[in-house]
């Protein structure tokens, strides 16, 4: 049988290979954060700074983690609701119309959701809305990405 001697100052430690490869892959991965769970950066900051400004009707775009999948909202036109958390102060409502786009298939909590759609303040974090393209060009078209897939 093989194994690892590993000298820790004044004791010897024998360890099998098996372990010792478990032991270097769990403390690499221990040190970085996953990097599509980062919820920092300049792109976040901006949705974070439109809303403690309490400012509507400003096009952002961001990412974040769904903490909650919601039902659908079928009061006028239909659309999916999640919240995702978008940095350590803020989680948000994104609100996509499911009559103008496709319902994002399979969303779970843990996801990571990126969007480009219009920011309406609310004191819960605020809403994000028009992440489909408009069929009438009047407004900006917005989306929403899902493991690699983009719906609008």
């Amino acid at each position: 049988m093989v194994r690892i001697l590993i000298l820790l100052k004044t004791r010897r430690l024998e360890i099998r290979p098996a372990v010792f490869l478990l032991l270097v892959a769990l403390s690499c991965c221990a040190c970085e954060p996953s990097p599509s769970k980062n919820l920092s950066g300049p792109v976040n900051d901006s949705l974070y700074q439109a809303w403690q400004q309490q400012r509507s009707d400003v096009q952002l775009s961001g990412s974040g983690v769904v903490t909650r999948v919601l039902s659908d909202d079928t009061k006028g036109s239909r659309h999916q609701r999640f919240i995702l958390k978008i940095n350590a102060h803020q989680t948000i409502l994104i609100a996509h119309n499911i009559d103008l786009a496709p319902r994002i298939t399979g969303l779970r909590e843990g996801d990571v959701v990126e969007f480009y759609g219009e920011y309406e303040w609310n004191k819960k974090g605020g809403v994000v809305h028009w992440t489909h393209k408009d069929p009438n060009n009047r407004h900006a078209h917005g989306w929403l990405r899902h493991r690699g897939k983009q719906y609008w």
